[in-house]
């Protein structure tokens, strides 16, 4: 059986957030088609006694370096002083690099495959250049940080700007190495392919899929909500600072406005490691801050509609594909939908200020619209976002074939 070195910037399981659930269905394809050999980050204690047993029994040999947040963030500000990304820092660990290096010596390794920028650091230069390497970059993250830095005072910008700069010469580096980049959306592709056009022939995009069985409007969730009314609820980590900032502005600027018009509204966030900032929105009259919670689908289910008022926004959000999966109107700003295609992006009512943002609640509260809408958002993703799909795609890549461009919604239908 053929062999593929798997490096992941955080352990793909379980597959509770975005770049874990893509992580864990490309794992999941690559288990049916090879032995992987699995290296990456834990987050925790939990991570390494409950996660990563389940990865074991998957796997062939597998090394987990554990992520101290502590001593990263000191490995990045030491990054400062040397012109090296902070990313790379971030996620440098000697004793994952003595590992990928030993296997590379003793296994017959077809394929390395790096999820992300941090990760393809690994296999650089003469480690690893007699294989078949593939980078999946997901996003333009040298991008995301230029969004940042025009977002933040100083010092911040400045660091911003730095990493902002820096990665993108270490990414334009690793797709020059690399026999394969791999993005998320065709916008991300094309945003790359521009910055490295003499890479173009090697950059491809292969999206995210949904689980449409688990996601499903078919199913009897529980409501979890106390009293009745219309519940607008947005879902996702609530460490992370673009959904941070997407609940801060919807709370400020938006809910005011639907509230005026409809008294009952209230706004539900729910997501893991909710920020001192983001529990306070749960104090306020008509918001609802849950935390973690084992299973998102009742807070869906029973919500009249899904928001995802990003105003920074990378790649392809799951937030909107798991809505639509469950047959829900969803009310979302011009970002948050960048990298999807027209036919995803006609069934979601898009607006780009408060006011437009208001307005678009406001008709996903009648009842018709919000059914028509429902079903044709789920249609949509039955047809471009279904993971069985799009993972067919990966295979020809690892192999060193080109593959085909994917098909837009009205040549499916036909």
């Amino acid at each position: 059986m053929r062999e593929i070195l798997f490096l992941v910037h955080r352990i793909p399981y379980p597959p509770d957030k975005g770049d874990k659930i893509r992580s864990w269905h490309f794992l999941s394809y690559l288990v049916e088609h090879y032995k992987v050999h699995l290296g990456c980050f834990a987050d925790s204690d939990v991570d390494l006694a409950e996660n990563a047993p389940v990865l074991r029994d998957l796997c062939g040999e597998c090394y987990f370096a554990r992520m101290r947040p502590w001593a990263a963030r000191a490995r990045s500000f030491a990054g400062l002083w040397d012109g090296a990304p902070l990313t790379l820092q971030h996620y440098r660990h000697g004793g994952l690099n003595d590992w990928v290096q030993t296997l590379l010596a003793d296994r017959p390794i077809d394929c390395i495959f790096a999820f992300s920028s941090a990760m393809a650091q690994y296999t650089m230069g003469d480690i690893g250049s007699q294989t078949r390497r593939v980078v999946d970059f997901v996003d333009v993250d040298s991008d995301k940080w230029r969004q940042y830095s025009e977002t933040k005072p100083w010092p911040a910008n400045w660091v911003y700007r730095r990493e902002a700069r820096t990665l993108l010469a270490f990414e334009k580096k690793v797709a020059a190495e690399f026999d394969a980049a791999l993005f998320v959306s065709s916008a991300e592709a094309k945003l790359f392919r521009e910055a490295a056009p003499e890479q173009a022939h090697k950059i491809f995009h292969i999206g995210n899929g949904v689980d449409f069985r688990y996601f499903t409007p078919d199913a009897d969730y529980t409501n979890p909500y106390e009293a009745e009314g219309k519940v607008l609820v947005f879902t996702g980590a609530m460490d992370y600072w673009p959904n941070i900032d997407a609940v801060t502005w919807f709370a400020d600027e938006i809910l005011p406005r639907v509230q005026a018009r409809e008294p009952t509204a209230r706004f539900c966030v729910v997501g893991a490691k909710p920020t001192p900032k983001v529990r306070a929105l749960g104090r306020r009259p008509g918001i609802m801050v849950t935390g973690r919670v084992p299973d998102v689908r009742p807070y869906i289910a029973h919500a009249t509609a899904v928001v995802a008022p990003l105003r920074i926004a990378r790649g392809l959000q799951n937030k909107v594909l798991e809505g639509m999966s469950m047959a829900k109107t969803v009310v979302a700003t011009p970002e948050s939908c960048g990298g999807f295609e027209a036919d995803i992006r006609r069934a979601v009512l898009l607006a780009s200020d408060a006011e437009g943002f208001a307005d678009r609640v406001i008709s996903a509260f009648c009842s018709d619209r919000r059914e028509a809408t429902g079903k044709q958002a789920r249609a949509a993703v039955l047809a471009l976002h279904d993971w069985g799909k799009i993972l067919s795609r990966l295979g020809p890549l690892l192999q060193g074939e080109a593959i085909a461009p994917t098909k837009t919604l009205a040549k499916v239908a036909s």
